[in-house]
């Protein structure tokens, strides 16, 4: 009977550890997925500390293509258009989001483009 037990907590345990991320397949369902993410990415206190140290000024829109790949991973990150010209906070813009990794996964070899819009 301990042994039945010890195997069973064993398997929950390894299960939680082990969970994986949920595969999408559908375009919208990925739309939605980004654009909530990037929602609370942008309103996460880590971000609102990085932007405020040195671009607190910062205010406008930027329109941004956020390519997402099998991994979950940002791929691309491409500015279509701004009111912000400021050059060094677009850039700051690119690493923060080329950094970051999705809640999700993609099939093999599928990838999306995300047109995503920022206001600051």
């Amino acid at each position: 009977m301990k042994k039945l037990i010890c195997i069973s907590v064993f398997f929950i345990l390894s299960t939680i550890s082990y969970a994986q991320k949920p595969v999408v397949t559908d375009e919208d369902v990925a739309i939605e997925l980004v654009t909530k993410e990037m929602d609370e990415v942008f309103q996460s206190e880590d971000f609102l500390k990085k932007k405020n140290k040195k671009y607190a000024d910062i205010k406008g829109k930027m329109v941004v293509d956020i390519g997402v790949i099998q991994s979950g991973k940002v791929s691309t990150f491409f500015k279509v258009e701004s009111d912000i010209t400021n050059i060094d906070f677009i850039n700051f813009m690119s690493e923060y989001i080329l950094t970051h990794k999705f809640k999700f996964k993609l099939q093999k070899k599928q990838r999306f483009k995300i047109r995503y819009t920022i206001t600051f």
